[in-house]
């Protein structure tokens, strides 16, 4: 897999088998909208109000246009449809007092069980990866989110057990910690 970034002229990113990662933009609003189906959400404290996807996106956005090493976000395209499916992204987060880096995604539903959360979350790594400023790629799916969990195990990562957190605000969640070794990719 090519992880050379993009040339100015070039708006995609490296692509894994059947997906390709574009940075999230202002136009992916209704992407957000559509991946805030209750059936998506019932593992984060279910679907947000509107106000409040209007503020992800705008982060989403942002984030994606710092081109830095503190997170990005992206719409997955799958190939060769050329449809985008979901996002998938990577954020610095604070874990236990320490700075770790952190990913997640969503894959609509009509496009899940293809294998697309999992090949996007292995370009991902491959990008986090290729900056070299973080050793490992933390996942923290809901314990009962069979598969985001699988999503986990097929990209690589390596169980380190439970956790407890508070997602949104306020919602205790349990979730499982994955790490991801970058230096054995």
């Amino acid at each position: 897999m090519d992880t050379a970034p993009p040339s100015s002229s070039d708006s995609s990113l490296p692509s894994a088998s059947s997906v390709r990662l574009e940075p999230w933009s202002e136009g992916d609003f209704g992407l957000l909208r559509a991946m805030n189906a209750p059936e998506l959400m019932e593992h984060l404290g279910g679907p947000e109000t509107e106000e409040a996807l209007v503020k992800r996106h705008r982060r989403y956005v942002d984030l994606s246009a710092e081109r830095t090493s503190t997170g990005r976000m992206f719409r997955i395209v799958l190939l060769p449809e050329e449809v985008a499916v979901g996002s998938v992204g990577f954020w610095q987060q604070t874990l236990d007092g320490e700075p770790v880096c952190e990913t997640g995604w969503t894959v609509l539903p009509g496009f899940q069980g293809r294998g697309v959360a999992t090949a996007a979350t292995r370009a991902v790594a491959e990008l986090v990866r290729a900056e070299r400023t973080h050793r490992f790629l933390h996942a923290f799916p809901s314990s009962d989110n069979g598969a985001s969990n699988a999503v986990c195990r097929k990209a690589g990562f390596e169980l380190l057990g439970a956790r407890d957190f508070e997602y949104p605000p306020g919602h205790p969640l349990r979730c499982n910690h994955w790490r991801l070794d970058l230096e054995a990719l």
